[in-house]
């Protein structure tokens, strides 16, 4: 199991990233989003020795958490702005949150998707009103194909990720989890681009009750830019991922990478088939749809309960830990 312990310096994240920020994001979410369910499996809980407490995001509006970025950026538009529309690249998740987010304030959307997004994703950004525009699955191509709408059109790039908006729009998963379930010791988040993650550490940093709550990385193998970033304490951004979690492929930004830098506690990485397990207790167990990316968290859990990385179980007193379920967008596949 590729992990790596981390000693965070607890530095304060930026003017940008304070606690009114993000205080300021909830209440302009309130009615946009929803508040999704904390949820434990008591077969889970025995199996694992610990008191799991999984934060819902699949049950999201668009089926994941990129909702809460994508509707923070387009509320705060000016109208100047928003009618000159939106415009974002995605492999899925981020596409159908802009979507919904800017049909929600009735401007135009555009998204660039590589051409071999999950079908389910496409047709559902269709569906809420979007303009796809396919391009070659490499962030070049993306990058590209988005710049060249953004000089067209003169639309707003709400990036995937990497803006403090989406950062502060994210960072409201966790502010809920820990309202409501304050004796957390740690939370296990998914990591892609960064944003997810980002936005969980500062929550953790301004919202912990009388203890700091350690934030987790969980990262597929296939896609470890992250893993080898906090390895070498510098940001690499040279990727070739090759991962079912098609909803972490990306690389951190120069936004997201330095709150991550500064306060995750740990990084573990998971391969395919780790993640395949994790989706078939999701199935099997608590009869949920997630899809890869979102189970890549609950993988890394299991993964570092089974290496004692968590304080020992005491019937008493279990250690209590949050997993961020990031989506459950995937592709039926007939049997």
């Amino acid at each position: 199991m590729p992990y790596l312990e981390l000693a965070p310096d607890h530095a304060l994240p930026r003017a940008e990233f304070s606690r009114t920020e993000i205080l300021a994001a909830v209440a302009r979410l309130q009615g946009f989003v929803h508040r999704t369910p904390v949820l434990e499996n008591a077969w889970l809980n025995q199996q694992l020795g610990c008191r799991v407490h999984f934060k819902c995001e699949h049950f999201q509006r668009g089926g994941a958490f990129k909702i809460r970025g994508a509707m923070n950026s387009v509320l705060q538009l000016t109208d100047e702005q928003a009618s000159r529309g939106v415009v974002t690249h995605s492999s899925g998740n981020h596409a159908q949150a802009l979507a919904i987010a800017a049909k929600i304030r009735g401007i135009p959307c555009t998204v660039v998707m590589p051409e071999n997004s999950p079908k389910v994703k496409m047709q559902a950004t269709r569906d809420r009103g979007a303009t796809v525009v396919t391009c070659l699955p490499t962030q070049a191509a993306r990058i590209a194909t988005t710049q060249e709408i953004i000089e067209r059109t003169g639309a707003t790039l709400v990036h995937p990720f990497d803006q403090a908006n989406i950062v502060l729009g994210q960072a409201t998963a966790a502010w809920e989890l820990l309202t409501e379930v304050p004796e957390l010791i740690a939370i296990v988040a998914p990591v892609g681009g960064g944003g997810l993650l980002a936005g969980t550490c500062l929550s953790a940093v301004w919202f912990h009750t009388d203890r700091r709550v350690r934030v987790f990385a969980a990262e597929p193998t296939g896609a470890d830019d992250a893993f080898r970033s906090l390895q070498q304490q510098s940001l690499v951004t040279e990727q070739q991922p090759k991962t079912i979690a098609d909803g972490l492929l990306t690389t951190l930004g120069q936004w997201t990478w330095p709150i991550i830098q500064h306060h995750v506690s740990g990084i573990v990485t998971v391969d395919d088939g780790e993640i395949n397990a994790a989706m078939r207790v999701f199935w099997e167990r608590l009869k949920w749809v997630v899809e890869p990316s979102g189970a890549v968290s609950l993988a890394g859990l299991i993964q570092m309960v089974q290496h004692q990385r968590f304080p020992p179980a005491n019937h008493s007193t279990p250690p209590q830990i949050g997993v961020i379920i990031s989506g459950g967008n995937r592709d039926f596949v007939p049997v």
